[in-house]
């Protein structure tokens, strides 16, 4: 039974290139952008913002940030439209500032929350009992999110309050150099990585769910090859991958959706909202089950995107 139910899982995940009704097979261009992230630069801002503390080190972030806006123009493209969308209005070179600004914050914050200095920071959880509930009976819980904010508050939130172990299943390619450091100032406190793409990448994902753990996915991109939905979302169309879903339906886990969204300063607010949990095994409808979950998903991201505009890190172009 164990031989027959992995061999179902990677079957799932091994998708051809073909086309369904309301599904199609996509190639996202941010799995092959380069990585602009320099080593030693990076190395210096984890030393300087450790000695020198929170406050110094965010004035480090107006000439980074600035950098960025001038030698990424794709990426400052993106950012333009989506904040036209979020925004409601046109975004001027100030609302493409604090988005930039907003995303390199969450990641020089990163280096404190992992090395223990919670106490920098505010931090507000609303929907914690989703999460108690969906870990009760010790199978774990799938935590579906999105390059939204910050999941590393989320991470701090599970560690101080003792809920569960987290992994992070995620593709680690386009920020290798980010992470490596990063994760090297207290792997103690630095979540489990499961490597998606791997042969072996949902078996894992399987076996940490078996420990209880819980295990957060990024639901709001894609890889080659990957099934995708098309939503409306912000005033277009746009398509996310059903991958997740999927996989919570097969391993017949229950799903938290995870937003933890910056609000400037030392603030951070983390949303967590029950997903309506999909029925398990094969049944004749389950794929636009799958598809209104995805859809559910593109809806509570759209909230979020409308409420928090300069939370969304997605600086690539989405709408079709």
């Amino acid at each position: 039974m164990h031989r027959v139910r992995q061999q179902g899982i990677i079957r799932h995940f091994k998708y051809a290139p073909r086309i369904r009704r309301g599904i199609t097979i996509v190639s996202q261009e941010w799995t092959t952008r380069p990585e602009r992230s320099n080593v030693l630069v990076i190395r210096f801002i984890v030393w300087f913002a450790l000695a020198a503390g929170r406050y110094a080190s965010r004035a480090l972030l107006f000439p980074i940030c600035l950098y960025f806006i001038i030698v990424s123009a794709k990426a400052r493209a993106a950012s333009r439209d989506y904040l036209n969308r979020a925004l409601q209005r046109r975004a001027n070179l100030r609302d493409i500032f604090r988005h930039y600004f907003f995303f390199a914050s969450t990641i020089l914050d990163r280096i404190f929350l992992l090395d223990g200095r919670n106490e920098l920071f505010e931090i507000h959880v609303q929907g914690k009992e989703f999460l108690k509930e969906a870990i009760s009976g010790d199978r774990g819980c799938l935590l579906i999110g999105a390059h939204m904010g910050s999941f590393e508050i989320l991470h701090t939130v599970s560690l101080d309050h003792g809920y569960a172990e987290t992994s992070m299943a995620m593709y680690q390619e386009n920020a290798r150099k980010l992470n490596t450091v990063l994760g090297s100032i207290n792997p103690r406190r630095n979540p489990s990585v499961i490597s998606l793409g791997k042969i072996d990448s949902m078996l894992k994902i399987r076996e940490a769910l078996d420990d209880g753990e819980t295990v957060g996915m990024l639901a709001d991109r894609a890889v080659s090859g990957e099934k995708m939905i098309r939503c409306n979302f912000l005033g277009g169309t746009a398509e996310f991958p059903s991958g997740p879903f999927r996989l919570a339906a097969i391993l017949d886990r229950p799903i938290i959706l995870m937003f933890g969204l910056y609000q400037g300063g030392n603030r951070y607010n983390v949303y967590l909202e029950r997903l309506t949990r999909l029925p398990p095994g094969q049944n004749p409808g389950r794929d636009e089950e799958i598809e209104q979950s995805v859809k559910q998903f593109a809806g509570r991201l759209e909230h979020y995107c409308i409420l928090s505009p300069y939370n969304w890190f997605n600086f690539y172009d989405i709408w079709k």
